[in-house]
């Protein structure tokens, strides 16, 4: 399930992004996305190429990864996200939600440390 107003354009963070094409309320669901369990040996090997910036910790103790399907994978960076990730390991589904009212044109974005509000630096920050 995948909002019909989301698209994939050229982002000011860098790279391409995911923006509205239409206002959004808080706490509305954006996605709902399967995804792909990676073992520990094959998100190692996956680390080792362009994809490491493209998947996520997966599971209770996470060390597996996973690819998320979708957009998930494009969302941006902030640390002050408009929106949120929720994973169910047992479904393997990623939810992406919004935290606050959207405008359109406005660019979607997680913080990368699964809390919206937590300023830890990110890997590419360190």
């Amino acid at each position: 399930m995948m909002l019909p107003n989301l698209v994939i354009a050229p982002s000011p963070k860098g790279g391409r992004g995911v923006f509205t094409t239409k206002n959004i309320a808080a706490n509305t669901v954006l996605e709902i996305s399967p995804v792909i369990v990676l073992t520990v040996q094959e998100r190692k090997d996956i680390e080792k190429t362009k994809l490491f910036h493209y998947i996520f910790e997966w599971g209770k103790t996470r060390k597996l990864g996973c690819m998320a399907l979708g957009y998930v994978s494009m969302y941006n960076h902030d640390y002050a996200s408009n929106c949120e990730y929720e994973m169910d390991f047992e479904a393997r589904l990623m939810t992406i939600k919004t935290v606050k009212a959207v405008k359109k044109g406005e660019e979607l974005c997680i913080n990368y440390n699964a809390d919206p509000n937590d300023k830890t630096l990110v890997w590419f920050h360190k």
